[in-house]
């Protein structure tokens, strides 16, 4: 612990959190719903910032959490279980009490948007950020939809002192429009996003096993995350901040369908399925970069059971093939990331593996086994992979440092909540908002793909509408399985699911 401590404590404060006085007018690009925010009292989407409690009312005000989905609750466990700083002194040691107890929370998944790895993909990273700023109004706001079917809030809720945005994607894409939307406020309500935490975990790794040799720390995270580029270009300026002079190999591997696999998106895993359906958006056979090589199938080691693959064969040769769980998904992007590295001129060994999406934690079981299976792995008598991978290697969750940052924030600002009762969850989730055509609908009720990603920016227009978690939204196998691995966060939300 003691050799942790000193590159926790700097990487924490080299973190930048967002902080505002007063409402000038930043120097930033202000995109047309933060506008309206602000300053348009006719908009849908106008905050009232004006009666926004003041600094001295906020403290027992919940904490406010969000994530394109489900998977974002992953980080939410970890925050309500976490214990890295002393409660009274806020030293980084333990102290036997929970670090938020008595902060109350609320956890928005925006389900009926995800994924949002694909909105850049599809030329729609605009109406990504557009989606971040409005999941932090939500959490900023006072009002909620009691059910898809209301024509308007009307439901009050407390406004949250904090915003952590607990997705990955959201945060390469949408950070830097929330903490402008946050400074136009004049609240100073502070956002912190999960990129940076994961990089410096990562690097709080490297720098207590006091490696100086050349190395590689690969990311799994969605396309959208990927693309922006966000986490080499911050591993690239950490590295500079944190005076690491080895050299550093990233290897990114895009998590495309891994996400929609465990939220149980029909379009990526139908578990009603017994064959192959022209629907399926996931990963397919191929020779392409993010394709399932068919010469790698021993690698992957898919389950086949319970209709995990969907295939037909014919003359003994697939003539299609489907993942069909989420287990498979984890299993055929850590082995396309090694192969990665394996296929690159470097070959540095890879001594963790970023999980940039809060939904890859619930694989986590999954993913370690295969890594192990990677080790021992043999072609003509010869070890394929294990060269490749560290003897010290580890899976990093950014989650642990996320809780951290959020609770020193709050710290210094005086604004923990300091109650002797526990804490509470109030969990929503987005549907699509009664206005919307059934045409843009699918059978299960989600937005279709085309109408999804076919939203213009900047309108009036309502299409999905955050309802407190309930039976009729929550998808029955993805509810066994938030009770299965973030019991802590299941045992304060179950109550309320109805």
């Amino acid at each position: 612990m003691k050799r942790f401590v000193p590159c926790l404590m700097l990487a924490l404060a080299l973190v930048g959190l967002s902080s505002c006085k007063n409402r000038k007018k930043p120097n930033v690009e202000i995109i047309p719903v933060t506008e309206k925010a602000i300053s348009d009292a006719s908009s849908v989407w106008y905050a009232d910032f004006d009666n926004f409690p003041a600094k001295d009312e906020r403290s027992q005000l919940p904490i406010g959490v969000f994530d394109s989905g489900t998977g974002g609750l992953t980080v939410l466990e970890v925050i309500l279980k976490s214990d890295y700083l002393d409660n009274i002194d806020g030293d980084l040691e333990s102290d036997g009490i929970p670090d938020f107890r008595g902060e109350d929370f609320q956890y928005l998944a925006d389900q009926a948007n995800m994924p949002y790895g694909t909105y850049s993909s599809e030329g729609k990273a605009d109406y990504l950020r557009e989606l971040a700023v409005k999941d932090a109004l939500f959490l900023l706001g006072d009002k909620y939809y009691a059910k898809s079917s209301d024509k308007r809030a009307k439901e009050k809720k407390e406004r949250c002192k904090i915003i952590v945005i607990a997705c990955n994607t959201a945060t390469a894409y949408g950070l830097n429009d929330i903490r402008t939307l946050l400074d136009l406020s004049g609240t100073g309500v502070k956002v912190i996003g999960v990129i940076n935490a994961g990089v410096n975990a990562a690097f709080d790794d490297i720098l207590s096993s006091r490696r100086r040799d050349s190395l590689a720390v690969g990311v799994m995270a969605t396309i959208g995350t990927i693309d922006s580029d966000a986490y080499r270009r911050t591993i690239m300026q950490v590295k500079k901040e944190r005076v690491y002079d080895g050299y550093i190999q990233v290897v990114n591997q895009k998590g495309a369908g891994f996400a929609e696999a465990v939220d149980l998106e029909k379009d990526f895993v139908d578990l009603s399925l017994t064959a192959p359906r022209d629907t399926y958006r996931g990963p397919k056979l191929g020779d392409g970069p993010d394709d399932i090589k068919e010469e790698l199938l021993d690698v992957y080691n898919f389950s086949f059971a319970d209709n995990a693959v969907l295939y037909k064969k014919v003359n003994k040769k697939y003539t299609d093939f489907q993942l069909n769980s989420a287990a498979n998904y984890a299993r055929f992007h850590l082995v396309s990331l090694l192969e990665q590295l394996r296929q690159s001129p470097e070959q540095c060994p890879l001594k963790s593996v970023i999980l940039g999406c809060t939904h890859y934690p619930f694989l986590l079981d999954t993913l370690k086994k295969t890594l192990d299976e990677l080790k021992t792995y043999r072609r003509n008598g010869k070890l394929l992979y294990a060269h490749l991978i560290a003897d010290d290697f580890t899976f990093i969750d950014p989650a642990v440092f996320t809780a951290i940052e959020c609770c020193r924030a709050l710290r210094d600002e005086k604004l923990m909540a300091l109650r002797t009762r526990m804490g509470q969850v109030d969990a929503f989730i987005s549907v699509p908002s009664y206005g919307v055509s059934t045409k843009y609908l699918q059978e299960d009720g989600g937005l279709t793909h085309d109408f999804k990603y076919g939203r213009p920016v900047g309108t009036e227009e309502i299409t999905t509408v955050p309802v407190p978690f309930s039976k009729d939204n929550l998808n029955p196998d993805n509810l066994k399985r938030i009770q299965k691995l973030v019991p802590y966060t299941y045992e304060k939300i179950k109550e309320k699911i109805k």
